[in-house]
């Protein structure tokens, strides 16, 4: 697939047309603004460089600039961080960093690559997936040598998210054929040490709080709680400014702040995937109106000039229900993998001065079936009953199959033993409490028994001859009396032959198993240089995008960990850019 072309042809008139204003969506992002003379304009500050969004890829690409003798500031509708500082902690490095070394795990650049192409496809030519793998390595030195904390802990097994104690994995699906046979897997999901309670989210902050802290030092000017509405440009078209509305009365300010902070603690308050998350949500989108009722009547606007170039990195718009529907209306009923500020105003920014979008119907959603080991073990079919993945693949590529070509429809089938089984996996030590919590609530609540496959058929609706040639087709693969068409072996199969059977609902819209989902399209940027691209083919001068608000190395099938490093990798590259001739970076 590539970013755009489908996209650009058939669905473009989707996207609002360039130099207008866009009200939709719960936006409200004015048209640019031409400076005709803008030394005359009234700025509140001015610097090299202005970040909007200071999340994983603006706080990347604020460091680089300021390590390469660029100014700084940086824009942030909130206080900073966004889904980088909310996620699960797990940043994708490979190639031979000091952490696979100490672990004893071999890899290389080329072995990264070769596995990387499988989940990349073609959204970004190959000389992009190439500079990724090669300079993965120096990236997350250069997090370490910022004060990020990794440890060498590692966790050999498949797994969805691994043991708390553990810290060094396979975030991907490199253990499962047929990856396994077309590269060598490696060990490359490095897990920042860091706590959260017991809960897998909220790490991520163990990478961004020391890029941050770094940044600050070295000079940033931070602006937080300003929300990015309007770009500035001058009479040739180049962006050189961005306006933000800001509070003008403190006490005012703090009412907001605690509000914001109920909306967040409500969204973080369970996993995406588990079922309360819809009541949590749907709380924190209370708090959230009553935050928005208070930007609307208090706050005022300044304005920031960039004198070198804006760097766009204000998250996806996965939180945003509305233009989720509009460009990506089969993923609606998942539960959004994000935070307040991934609500799709960084790309608009980027399209009011001619940006071209890519990918903006792809999202990832992510649906785990293991732990509990035994799900994995049993087989996942459609509403047909037909077996369409490999359920030890990363979850990502089983709900990219599952609503791309499945029609959103997923059942787990299992056999008694693989459900007794399951229940007694839920309590295994390497269980977290999230996935526990999943097993045992869908397997009590969610689940459809019946004695015989032919009557497990009839109350699930699946076509009787699909379901039972799925069946018979697995049972002989779990016998080793052929191989899996969908290259599954070993511990990994089971036979499925004694009743009662089980179906469980893992669909896009299952009522006790959300599926968590992020969105992956964004602007075209030229990948040399995260330059935004303009719909007429060229460049839009001045305006840079990186992270989740530009289509990336992530943007065709994610695995965990890619999406941030794609953030640390892109910010970089677009300060680079922008930098220049300029001096070499600076050791911290």
């Amino acid at each position: 697939m590539q970013p755009g072309s489908v996209w650009q042809e058939n669905r473009q008139s989707a996207v609002p047309q360039p130099g207008t204003r866009i009200d939709a969506w719960g936006l409200a992002i004015d048209a640019p603004l031409t400076l005709d003379d803008a030394d005359a304009h009234d700025w509140a500050g001015e610097a090299d460089v202005v970040v909007v969004g200071l999340g994983g890829a603006g706080v990347s690409a604020a460091l680089e600039g300021l390590e390469r003798g660029l100014s700084v500031i940086a824009l942030d509708h909130y206080d900073g961080g966004g889904s980088s500082a909310a996620n699960g902690g797990v940043y994708y490095a490979g190639g031979g960093t000091s952490i696979q070394r100490e672990a004893g795990v071999h890899d290389d650049p080329a072995m990264m690559e070769a596995y990387l192409r499988t989940e990349v496809g073609d959204v970004v030519p190959d000389h992009a997936l190439r500079d990724f793998c090669e300079g993965s390595a120096e990236t997350f030195e250069w997090l370490r040598r910022h004060g990020a904390p990794f440890s060498a802990t590692l966790h050999a097994k498949k797994t969805s998210y691994p043991p708390l104690d553990r810290f060094l994995y396979h975030p991907d699906s490199s253990l499962a054929e047929p990856f396994r046979s077309h590269t060598p897997p490696a060990a490359r999901g490095h897990r920042t040490v860091r706590r959260n309670g017991k809960k897998p989210w909220g790490l991520g902050a163990g990478i961004w709080e020391p890029l941050r802290d770094a940044a600050l030092k070295r000079g940033l000017q931070l602006h937080t709680q300003a929300e990015a509405r309007q770009l500035g440009v001058d009479a040739t078209g180049r962006v050189i400014g961005v306006r933000v509305e800001m509070f003008a009365d403190p006490a005012v300010q703090k009412r907001y702040s605690r509000l914001i902070a109920k909306a967040g603690a409500w969204m973080a308050m369970l996993s995406p995937t588990f079922p309360g998350a819809r009541f949590t949500f749907a709380r924190g989108y209370h708090y959230l109106a009553k935050a928005r009722e208070l930007e609307r009547q208090n706050r005022k606007s300044a304005w920031f000039r960039a004198r070198r170039g804006v760097v766009l990195s204000a998250g996806g718009f996965i939180c945003n229900p509305e233009m989720v529907r509009h460009f990506a209306a089969p993923y609606a009923a998942g539960l959004p993998n994000g935070t307040l500020g991934d609500n799709g105003s960084g790309i608009m920014l980027g399209v009011t001065v001619g940006g071209a979008t890519g990918l903006m119907e792809r999202v990832s959603a992510w649906r785990f079936l293991s732990p509990p080991a035994s799900w994995g073990r049993g087989m996942l079919v459609d509403g047909t009953g037909a077996r369409y993945v490999n359920e030890t693949w990363y979850g990502a590529r089983i709900g990219d199959a599952m609503v791309e070509r499945h029609g959103g429809r997923g059942w787990i089938v299992l056999d008694a033993k693989l459900f007794r089984q399951s229940l007694r996996d839920a309590f295994a030590p390497d269980t977290l409490g999230f996935q526990r919590d999943i097993t045992l609530v869908n397997a009590m609540f969610a689940s459809v028994k019946a004695a015989t496959p032919e009557a497990l058929a009839r109350k699930m609706g699946f076509d009787p001859a699909v379901f039972a040639t799925t069946l018979e087709t697995y049972n002989r693969a779990a016998r080793r009396e052929a191989p899996d068409p969908l290259f599954k072996d070993g511990a990994d199969l089971a036979v499925l032959d004694q009743g009662p059977f089980y179906a469980i609902d893992a669909s896009v819209d299952a009522r006790m198993f959300p599926i968590a989902c992020m969105t992956v399209g964004g602007l075209l940027v030229d990948e040399a240089t995260g330059a935004v691209k303009s719909l007429d083919g060229g460049r839009v001068a001045g305006l840079y995008a990186a992270g989740r608000n530009a289509v990336g190395i992530c943007s065709n099938l994610y695995v965990s960990g890619l999406s941030y490093a794609d953030c640390v990798w892109s910010g970089r590259r677009a300060a680079r850019a922008i930098a220049g001739a300029g001096p070499e970076p600076t050791d911290p």
